[in-house]
């Protein structure tokens, strides 16, 4: 079972995140050219909070307001949910599921190192499987691994 450690290894442990002054244009120009579908909102260090394109299509798009002069502040989802790199991904993917979140900031030592995101999860339930299935057809059919 992979553990969320595994995946920022494999995945990688950059952070792309914004101030909650940032305009939501800017924050989802960064988010287009880094091809993300979320970014940390911090401040001084600290997590403030979380805007995803979600929030983009319900707050801003929806009730007529302007991307260019509202603050991700205004939008952006404050509760934020962590997990540390010891989880495994079928933990992430049960937290992910009954929460309704699809990104997740990763803590080791209460310091930010890294966030996943459902698509990072699931590919890496899918490999895990596949490597499962793979080592059983050998078994089976008799042929090395």
């Amino acid at each position: 079972m992979k553990s969320v450690g595994e995946i920022l290894l494999k995945k990688g442990k950059q952070i792309w995140s914004v101030t909650p002054e940032t305009t939501v244009y800017t924050a989802l120009q960064l988010m287009s050219e880094k091809e993300i579908g979320a970014v940390l909102v911090m401040q001084n260090g600290k997590i403030e909070g979380i805007m995803s394109e979600r929030d983009y299509a319900r707050k801003i798009i929806l009730f007529g307001r302007h991307s260019k002069d509202t603050p991700v502040k205004e939008i952006m989802s404050s509760k934020v949910l962590y997990v540390n790199t010891s989880l495994s991904t079928e933990e992430c993917m049960a937290l992910m599921i009954n929460k309704r979140i699809r990104h997740l900031p990763v803590l080791e030592d209460d310091k930010l190192v890294g966030i996943i995101s459902i698509g990072d999860v699931v590919k890496a339930v899918i490999d895990e499987k596949e490597f499962v299935i793979d080592l059983l057809v050998h078994y089976i059919t008799g042929t090395p691994v």
